[in-house]
């Protein structure tokens, strides 16, 4: 396994997102987080980022940057179709070895097919995994077994494989043959905004409103969120904000809502409005039925918020018992827990009371690239990246 000298900076390539800076993803958010705070302590970060336009419209695209906050980023040309990811991360790990980086960070499993590759020139590989990406229903096909070849990659050629979730690091250990190292994502504490952009867009007031926030795909669960609070007589609003990465489950869930005014979908938010939504939220929802470690939970209990969620272990790792869970997939039982919630603000008030102090206790960035950085040089890899020290954090 190859280590870096520990008195020296490191020439760190960072592959596999979408683009920095941007809010598409939670991948690209952590990639964000790590190559900004990584520059500012002297390593020399290169981020490549793909060509091509923000998948959520052209009305959030930016032109390409070659440098943000002293990271270098060099723009991949790529092109929407199956051919996208291998061409992207093919050229960019070879830009990476002729620019001699000292260690590729690949992000997700589609990038990680090129770790045999970079192992080939000598380079150290650090694979994260953010999901089980092989599982999510948008993949059929090719796209399926590739993501599983990256899998493998990372498990089997990596110098080190990361994941996010126990869940994860159980079906790669029991899959591949090797137990992966548990890592987290961050956040960082912010600040609380009145309901003012929201009030005039869309009608929302402080409190008046269940809020989802994430990218629209069938394993987020948003089917059974519809499903679930329709029948609930009740003057608070449904508010479904995020892009949808399909339109045909776009549709379904338009047809779902179709009758109940109530329901409001947003799109794409970032910037003001994201922070005035988690914000004013009575109840903050996330249904999904696959997760690695989502952004999007952090953050809302970051703002305060109560918490439903789905009962997978990815959401409950993370949230604690700092959150109410429902069963996976089944709507009834979100709707049971759903008014429970709106039936009783008090017990609502209790999970809003803690959940900032929690996780931003328990989730914090400069430690999370601390140890990345020990990781990426060799210094130190041990069975878990812990979230900070859990000694003591779960009182």
């Amino acid at each position: 396994m190859k280590k870096m000298p520990a008195d020296r900076n490191l020439r760190i390539a960072i592959i596999g997102h979408k683009r920095i800076p941007s809010n598409e993803g939670g991948i690209e958010k952590g990639v964000e987080q790590h190559a900004v705070r990584m520059a500012a302590l002297g390593h020399a970060v290169t981020v490549y980022n793909r060509g091509g336009k923000h998948i959520y419209g052209d009305q959030y695209h930016s032109k390409p940057l070659k440098s943000y906050k002293n990271v270098k980023i060099v723009t991949i040309p790529t092109f929407r179709g199956a051919a996208e990811v291998p061409v992207y991360s093919f050229l960019a790990t070879l830009h990476a070895v002729l620019s001699r980086a000292d260690v590729i960070s690949y992000r997700a499993s589609g990038s990680c097919n090129m770790v045999p590759l970079a192992r080939l020139f000598g380079i150290r590989t650090v694979a994260s995994l953010h999901g089980i990406d092989s599982q999510r229903d948008k993949w059929h096909g090719f796209a399926v077994k590739y993501l599983e070849h990256g899998e493998k990659m990372a498990a089997q050629k990596a110098d080190v494989c990361l994941v996010l979730s126990e869940n994860e690091r159980s079906y790669i250990e029991q899959r591949y043959g090797r137990r992966p190292i548990l890592f987290a994502n961050g956040i960082t504490r912010p600040e609380k905004a009145g309901a003012e952009l929201i009030r005039e867009k869309y009608g929302l007031s402080e409190g008046g409103y269940v809020l989802s926030l994430g990218r629209g795909t069938p394993e987020k669960g948003l089917h059974y969120l519809i499903q679930a609070f329709r029948p609930i007589e009740t003057e608070k609003k449904l508010v479904i904000a995020g892009g949808m990465d399909s339109p045909e489950y776009a549709e379904e869930l338009r047809r779902l809502a179709a009758d109940d005014r109530r329901v409001i979908f947003t799109g794409f938010v970032q910037g003001r409005e994201k922070d005035e939504l988690y914000s004013n939220a009575y109840v903050y929802c996330m249904p999904s039925n696959l997760e690695g470690m989502a952004n999007t939970l952090l953050e809302a209990l970051s703002f305060g918020n109560c918490c439903l969620l789905s009962d997978i272990p990815e959401n409950a790792e993370p949230a604690g018992d700092h959150a109410l869970y429902f069963r996976k997939g089944d709507a009834d039982d979100l709707n049971r827990q759903l008014r429970f919630l709106l039936q009783n603000p008090d017990a609502a008030a209790q999970y809003r009371a803690s959940a900032a102090d929690y996780v931003c206790r328990r989730f914090d960035w400069d430690t999370v690239v601390e140890q990345m950085l020990d990781l990426y040089s060799g210094r130190k890899v041990a069975d878990y990246m812990e979230y900070v020290d859990r000694s003591g954090l779960d009182a």
